[in-house]
């Protein structure tokens, strides 16, 4: 299967060195890596520019940016711009990447082995894994979720699922859509890939990211026992998790939107019921099967 991977990038020029020597080491390619400059400056397209040179499959585009307070938004202009590009040459898989992450060699081809053996994979991940005092650990996700830093979309589930949620939560909008249409989507637990930045290094702090992550699960239509259940488990790891329960109810109480697709809604509902708490749980602690 032919892949193309999207990098929206802003302020990685750090992090862009060992991505790229990530993805040069795959024992299958891409085709294309596009890297979209969305507002950086700190020398990324710079940075982007040096890698291509010499290597046709390497694009470097530029999209606007925007203000710290308008989550997700910058990114999806990015990835649809990388998106758009492909159209004169679409391939079978195109797979978002995020900057800060790394993965084994083989990452892509056992990657798309899984997308040529299920033809109804949709959106499918590897499974991350964080540091956490000085060894890799790995973070689990239940039901169908998929990993946002790695997100591997099939061509045809993608045309369906577009265009994306300009802001935060877009990445579970269109897991939602894909799902409500008929397409699988999966987290790989036996293909990891490696998260480099430190959670709440975006927004500032621990706390203000889970409060981030709070409002988009009140926005997606998150059942509230279901969000306060999760902030409790999260929280033995670190009490801001907590946060999730005051951006949820903060958004609650200010009547803010919700998402208006009722087909995509009700699937995440199911996935929260109380007859499918106990599965949930056990994909909470890593009780899933690898190929799932």
């Amino acid at each position: 299967m032919r892949y193309a991977v999207i990098t929206p990038a802003r302020n990685e020029a750090a992090n862009l060195a060992r991505l790229s020597a990530a993805i040069f080491a795959q024992t299958v390619l891409p085709e294309q890596w596009i890297v979209v400059d969305n507002g950086s400056t700190d020398g990324t397209a710079d940075v982007a520019q040096t890698l291509a040179n010499g290597r046709g499959w390497i694009r470097i585009l530029s999209v606007e940016g925007g203000s710290s307070a308008e989550r997700g938004a910058p990114v999806v202009r990015a990835l649809e711009a990388g998106i758009d590009a492909l159209f004169r040459e679409p391939v079978d898989i195109v797979v978002n990447v995020d900057a800060d992450i790394s993965f084994d060699p083989d990452y892509f081809e056992r990657l798309l082995r899984r997308f040529a053996d299920d033809p109804q994979l949709g959106i499918a991940s590897g499974s991350a894994l964080e540091l956490e005092q000085g060894a890799w650990v790995q973070r689990h996700v239940t039901g169908t979720t998929v990993w946002g830093a790695s997100r591997a979309f099939r061509w045809q589930c993608l045309q369906q699922v577009l265009p994306f949620e300009p802001r935060m939560a877009w990445d579970g909008v269109d897991e939602f859509k894909a799902n409500s249409l008929g397409w699988h989507t999966a987290t790989f637990v036996d293909l990891p890939f490696r998260h480099h930045r430190p959670e709440g290094q975006r927004d500032g702090s621990a706390w203000r990211a889970r409060r981030n992550q709070g409002e988009a699960a009140h926005y997606l239509g998150y059942r509230s026992w279901y969000l306060l259940a999760r902030s409790l488990w999260q929280a033995r790891r670190g009490p801001a998790a907590l946060g999730m329960v005051w951006g949820y109810a903060g958004a609650a109480l200010s009547r803010k939107p919700r998402l208006e697709d009722p087909a995509a809604r009700a699937y995440l509902r199911r996935q929260q019921s109380i007859r499918r708490l106990p599965l949930r749980a056990g994909e909470a602690i890593g009780r899933r099967r690898a190929a799932s």
